[in-house]
Parts: structure tokens; sequence; C-alpha cells
């Protein structure tokens, strides 16, 4: 139960887009003064280090946040291992994406990417003194690091760290005092049950407060359950009458390669989605002209591609 650490696959292209979007719907939701109640269900460790064991050995940031940076854009630090930088646009960044570049550069010295914010970081960062953050993580290694990572922000009672159940847990803070709020929902999907509690989290949240806005993270690989999730979203948000948009992004094909002695490293996530339900009136037209510039730089071969669909 326990395997999935997400140390192996921070700042990856489902980093990427997860983040990026986190950060978009972040920026639109604080725009209004009232307080602000964030949700993370599944948080991690919250914070990774790129020159890790675990990311070197996986290497999958250099096919993630390492290709967003560009000459145009200046690149932080070399790569672990490769040019990832080789796809490069002529044009600067969407704004949705330079804003997330910004934002986990300022993690960083200047020039120099070595730490990657998961979301409890970015969340943080994004959140003014009187909203608040609740997060949620069961791995019992990841809950003492993040613990640990949370202690030196020296937050208070405005962050708080739970060693619980997420999709349980999260129904203590529906509704929120403040009646405003957004709420993170990423499992590993390490259990296929997975797929089926998300479903049934959100459309508990959504009973128990039908104006909050929920972000859901999916994989999608050759998994039944996997392509299903976003269709059982939309019929959920569908039946209750709310918006919702749907983002994905295949950065390759999703066929093994053939095994050889020259390559022996797993073949990695093709692609992955983020659901939104009560999503902002602004997310649609950023992520129009931020996906594309995503499958040009992170796109791996032909089978790049991505999706973008609304609806409510």
């Amino acid at each position: 139960m326990f395997s999935y650490r997400h140390s192996f696959h921070a700042g990856n292209h489902a980093d990427v887009l997860k983040h990026a979007v986190l950060i978009a719907v972040l920026r639109h939701l604080t725009e209004k003064e009232a307080a602000l109640t964030v949700v993370d269900t599944h948080a991690g460790a919250g914070l990774y280090r790129l020159d890790s064991d675990q990311a070197e050995l996986s290497g999958e940031a250099a096919d993630g946040i390492f290709r967003l940076l560009s000459d145009k854009n200046k690149p932080l630090a070399p790569v672990p291992s490769g040019d990832p930088t080789t796809k490069k646009i002529a044009e600067p960044l969407a704004p949705l994406l330079q804003d997330y570049v910004d934002l986990v550069a300022g993690f960083n010295p200047p020039k120099a990417l070595r730490v990657y914010p998961g979301s409890p970081f970015v969340t943080h960062r994004l959140l003014r003194p009187h909203d608040r953050l609740k997060l949620f993580e069961l791995h019992p290694t990841d809950s003492r690091a993040l613990t640990a990572n949370i202690g030196q922000l020296e937050a208070g009672r405005q962050v708080v760290v739970l060693r619980e159940d997420g999709f349980e847990g999260l129904k203590k803070f529906l509704p929120p005092p403040s009646r405003r709020a957004l709420v993170l929902c990423d499992p590993s999907y390490e259990l296929k049950t997975d797929y089926g509690r998300v479903v049934v989290a959100m459309g508990d949240a959504l009973k128990r407060f039908a104006t909050g806005t929920y972000v859901v993270w999916y994989p999608l690989i050759a998994r039944p359950e996997a392509h299903d999730l976003p269709k059982r979203l939309k019929t959920l948000a569908t039946k209750a009458g709310k918006s919702w948009m749907n983002a994905t992004i295949t950065v390759k094909s999703g066929k093994l390669p053939a095994v050889t002695a020259e390559s022996q490293k797993r073949p990695g996530l093709p692609a992955s989605g983020m659901f939104v339900i009560n999503p902002p009136f602004t997310l649609k037209g950023a992520l129009q002209t931020a996906l594309p510039q995503l499958v040009q730089l992170l796109g791996q071969d032909r089978n790049a591609a991505f999706t973008l669909d609304s609806g409510g």
C-alpha cells in the first residue's frame, strides 16, 4: 500500500500540468477578499530534492520542468542527465506556464534548480494570511517529512498536517467556515480502488459544499478505471448542475518499449489529466494558450497531444 513515493517523480510532466493548473486556480480564487480554505487530500512530502538519489534514478524531471526552461527563458541549471532543452519555442512561455516556472524558481537560488515544491508549498506560497491550508498524508515516511518541511514555514495555525486518510478526512472541513474552498485530490492510484474512491469523495463533497472548486489529478494509463474516471466525474458534475473542465496532456505512446541491455529504465507515465469542477472562468482561456506549448515542449514522440473539454 505504501510503495509509491513521489520523490521519484517530482517535477515530471504530470507535475507540470498539475501545478500549473493549481496555480491558475489559486490566483483566481485569491482575488476575492473572503478567506479561502484549501484541502490537499494526498499532500506527499511537500518539498523534493531534484538532486536526490530517487530523482536522479528516475530522471523524470528532465522530461518535465527542465524542458520548460529554454534559452530564452533562462535555464536555471544543467539537467541531471542528457539535454532536455532540445525542444525550444521561439515565442515566450504562455502566462500560465511562465507563472509556474517563476514560482518554482522562487524556491531555488538564482539559476539553480535543486528543489521542487509539491502542491502544499505551491499552495502556501499563494495564500494570504487569513486563508487556511489542510494537508492530509497517510504514508508514514512522507507524513513525517511533510510535518518537518511545513514546520520550517512557521505558519502557525494557517497550515495543519494530518496523518489521516484524505478521502475520509476531507469531510470534516466541508463546508468551511468561510464558505469558500478549493480541494485538490491527487492520490497515487497505486490501488485501483482509488479511482472509485475519488468519485465517491467528490460526490460527497458536492453534497456537503456544492459551490467549492474541486480539482482532481489522474493518470492516463492502460487501465479501464483510469479512462473511466473523467467520464464518471463529468457525469457527477452534470447531475449536480455544476460546470466542469477536463485537460489532458499526452507526451508519448503508452506502449511498453522492448527491453534491451541498454534500456532497463521503466517507461514512465505517458499521459495525465486534470478535472476541475466549478472551474474559474479564466482557466479555459489560459489553458488554450498553454496546452499547445506543453505538447511542443514536453512531447517525446509523435503521439504527443492535448485535449481540453468543458461543460455545464
